[in-house]
């Protein structure tokens, strides 16, 4: 099965499909599966808009709208998780996840679901300690403070994913696993992205949380995005008690520009003949245990431990669990197709500028609310705000909430860094050396197939400074061994024309340097060449926006001082 992975969208949804068929026709493969690993910005009006973390003059409509009002169809099922740069209003009328249009999915919070027997997951948001603890209390109209929050990663969400015991094939996540950049080239990550290295050297760069359920769950894949660059990296796990050590290859990619590499197409076996998405019982099974644990409010909370102070700290689901959800559906696990548009779609030709944010229930989740008995978190939050609830707690001081990271720094966004960066800096640059190698290109390239490989060896004897870890329980199954080696994927990468032009030729570039894999599988790194012009409304091609050297996941734009100066 052929999956493409996909690294920010930027609502480039247009972009990225055109560039998908470009590279089907040229390599004779049919993509199944498209995996977007947040940013996926599912704006479907103005209203929305105004619910997305950038500076107001870089929120354009772009192209999902189309495939909300059904005036286009996406040509291959798509699977994305949440960024920091969403719909959020959008998204949180789906916190278990469903269609925001047909045949496009989004994955909810947290989540887990099957296609063709392989199982994939994800993690939508980005870490901050501040607000990792609480629960999900926001709710449109957002204020400055919550329009951030919003997509801020809770401990409830990891704490669901960690009570996993079956093994998990993909999983997705926008920022990084922190610590995941010493079992890759560092020093080619360095020369693209120079100003991560004191976060790369103290092991600082990078999502703690993510760490945690990268060492839990050990899936084949990991995929993210948030840092637009490609990088690579080979994990091999310690073994689990007598089960054979497992390996994750992991992927982040750039976001959907010309030039960049920000798509690569994977090659997984299919492990079934169902079509379609399905549910995944014991990942509902999670759902239904830890119902009673979620909160909307944004008082602080620690998940149950076998400490003598809980009932219950363990919500790993038993079989019977499982079978209970999946009567719960009637024995039915495919994942009904039953998108119905919530609100009015944006129209071209009616603009309206000045409408509100929508706030409404979707029929998605409450119809999987009712059949498996879990709670609406939006429609609660909802409640909550209109009883004048909403935002209790919103001035507490920040300071004394402490991260049960003991080494994290993401709540320190405020502090001054004399090496700040603005982000604006490096896309700058970027756009010159397009510039000069629009330049000099001229023609168009052959085709090259560089000998190079995709990742590099498994590190598994490498001794990076390592952080302490969660203190959760860890499951008591032995993890199965892997099944028999599978081929490198392929690497496949191109960027896409305006959507007024027919797609051209590839200009070939040599691979980043990596090391030589066993398998022996060669990549392919196609760069198309473009002459995108800037968005309406904008006066260059992409967005201005802060981002702190020292606090590069502090989210960008998420301090008023860090949208100013663009």
């Amino acid at each position: 099965m052929k999956i493409a992975v996909e690294g920010c969208c930027h609502g480039e949804l247009d972009k990225i499909y055109e560039t998908i068929e470009f590279l089907e026709k040229k390599e004779g493969v049919k993509v199944d599966l498209l995996l977007c690993c947040g940013d996926f910005q599912a704006v479907r009006n103005e209203g929305d808009m105004k619910c997305m973390a950038v500076p107001a003059k870089y929120r354009t409509m772009q192209t999902f709208y189309k495939y909300y009002s059904g005036e286009k169809k996406a040509p291959i099922l798509t699977i994305f998780i949440g960024g920091n740069h969403e719909a959020s209003n959008h998204l949180q009328e789906l916190p278990y996840g469903g269609w925001v249009a047909p045949n496009i999915y989004y994955l909810g919070y947290a989540g887990v679901i099957r296609y063709k027997g392989i199982r994939i997951g994800g993690l939508s948001g980005i870490y901050k300690s501040h607000d990792y603890r609480k629960g999900h209390h926001e709710f449109p109209p957002y204020n400055p403070d919550t329009l951030r929050s919003v997509y801020h990663i809770r401990n409830i969400e990891v704490f669901k994913l960690k009570q996993i015991q079956m093994p998990v094939d993909i999983f997705m996540s926008h920022d990084w696993p922190r610590g995941i950049y010493h079992y890759g080239s560092t020093e080619e990550l360095l020369r693209k992205k120079k100003f991560l290295r004191h976060e790369v050297e103290s092991s600082s760069l990078g999502s703690p949380a993510a760490e945690e359920l990268l060492a839990h769950l050990q899936p084949s894949y990991w995929f993210s995005a948030h840092l637009h660059v490609k990088f690579a990296a080979v994990m091999q796990h310690p073994p689990k008690g007598n089960a054979a050590p497992r390996e994750t290859k992991f992927l982040s990619l750039d976001k959907c520009l010309p030039h960049r590499e920000f798509l690569q197409i994977v090659d997984v076996p299919e492990r079934s003949d169902s079509e379609g998405l399905e549910y995944d019982p014991e990942w509902l099974a999670i759902l239904k245990a830890t119902d009673s644990l979620q909160r909307t409010t944004p008082d602080p909370w620690n998940p149950p431990e076998n400490n003598g102070l809980h009932d219950r700290w363990d919500f790993r689901a038993s079989e019977a669990a499982m079978m209970e959800v999946v009567e719960d559906l009637s024995g039915e696990l495919s994942v009904p197709e039953n998108f119905s548009r919530t609100v009015p779609a944006f129209n071209p030709d009616r603009p309206l500028p000045h409408s509100a944010p929508s706030r409404g229930a979707n029929a998605q989740t409450t119809e999987l609310c009712a059949k498996v008995g879990l709670t609406d978190l939006y429609g609660r939050a909802g409640e909550q705000a209109g009883a004048g609830r909403g935002q209790e707690g919103e001035e507490q001081e920040e300071e004394d909430e402490l991260s049960e990271y003991p080494t994290d720094t993401s709540g320190q966004s405020c502090s001054f860094n004399p090496d700040e960066i603005a982000i604006e800096d490096e896309w700058e640059e970027e756009e010159e050396e397009e510039e000069a190698g629009e330049g000099e290109g001229g023609g168009t390239a052959e085709i090259h197939t560089p000998g190079c490989l995709l990742l590099p060896e498994p590190k598994s004897d490498v001794t990076p400074v390592r952080l302490p870890l969660m203190n959760l329980p860890a499951p008591s199954h032995s993890t199965p061994a892997p099944l028999e080696a599978e081929p490198e994927p392929e690497l496949l990468e191109a960027e896409p024309e305006p959507l007024e032009a027919e797609p051209e030729p590839l200009e070939a570039e040599p691979a980043a340097s990596a090391q030589d894999d066993e398998d022996g599988a060669a990549a392919r790194i196609l760069k198309r060449s473009s002459g995108e012009s800037a968005e309406p409304g904008s006066t260059s091609t992409t967005p201005r926006i802060k981002r702190r050297n020292q606090l590069i996941y502090a989210a960008a734009d998420e301090d008023e001082e860090d949208e100013t100066g663009g």
